[in-house]
């Protein structure tokens, strides 16, 4: 069970777990909503509202029966916006509104830093509103991806290293998963971080790679795997290896 969704399920105990959880998660209704929507919304939208009632309903109705919350709460706030973009349109004479849309972008408003990576590729892409969104596409294939680590594309916050001294640390941890195949296929296969191998082949020491295991995973696996999108956003990482 990723943290999400376990703290989804502590959030329905009392209105004041709530209310924590909805305001601690203000940047992913945001990204939903737009994802939905496909174009931009912020607090001072309509839309929004739709969208973080739509969240508190996810949560309240929301049980481990219904696989991953994530997944759970952005199929729920695409829906009620679907309905209200419907509604809208009976009284204004708009463009009408595809609900199979998912392809969306993401807002600058309140989001998590693992967001915010990926903010200026998904706009560029987005202007162009008949061809589809990679980026988006990389996300949710990633998403999926991490949930055998059993964390979510949105833990990313949490973990994602801030200094440069900790970023290139973060990055030789990387770079010894990524040029040592056996190391990388025991990742896999166990789904954890070999800390104490990498910290004894790396030099890293073993408290920044526990503190950062989410974020090294999560960067071996997109510069292993065929998401140049993302990729981009190490670039850090990229010129490492190639040094």
């Amino acid at each position: 069970m990723d943290t999400l969704t376990q703290e989804a399920l502590e959030a329905k105990k009392s209105p004041e777990a709530l209310n924590s959880f909805i305001g601690a998660n203000t940047g992913f209704v945001i990204f939903s909503a737009n994802q939905a929507l496909n174009r931009y919304i912020t607090e001072s939208d309509d839309e929004y509202s739709i969208a973080l009632i739509a969240f508190s309903e996810a949560v309240e109705s929301f049980d481990e029966s219904k696989g991953n919350f994530s997944s759970f709460a952005s199929l729920v706030i695409k829906r009620r916006l679907v309905d209200y973009i419907r509604k809208e349109s009976r009284y204004y004479n708009e463009t009408s509104f595809e609900p199979a849309i998912l392809d969306g972008d993401i807002s600058d408003e309140d989001i998590t830093p693992a967001e915010y990576a990926v903010v200026a590729k998904t706009a560029e892409l987005s202007e162009d509103s008949s061809s589809s969104n990679p980026i988006a596409d990389e996300i949710e294939a990633v998403r999926q991806l991490l949930e055998r680590y059993d964390f979510d594309f949105f833990d990313l916050e949490k973990s994602s290293p801030v200094s440069f001294k900790t970023k290139r640390e973060c990055a030789k941890a990387v770079r010894c998963l990524l040029e040592d195949k056996e190391l990388f296929k025991s990742m896999r296969n166990k789904c954890s971080l070999p800390v104490k191998e990498i910290s004894a082949n790396a030099g890293v020491k073993v408290k920044l790679l526990e503190r950062h295991r989410r974020y090294i995973i999560a960067a071996a696996e997109i510069l292993n795997g065929e998401y140049p999108l993302l990729a981009e956003y190490m670039s850090y990482i990229k010129k490492d290896l190639k040094t």
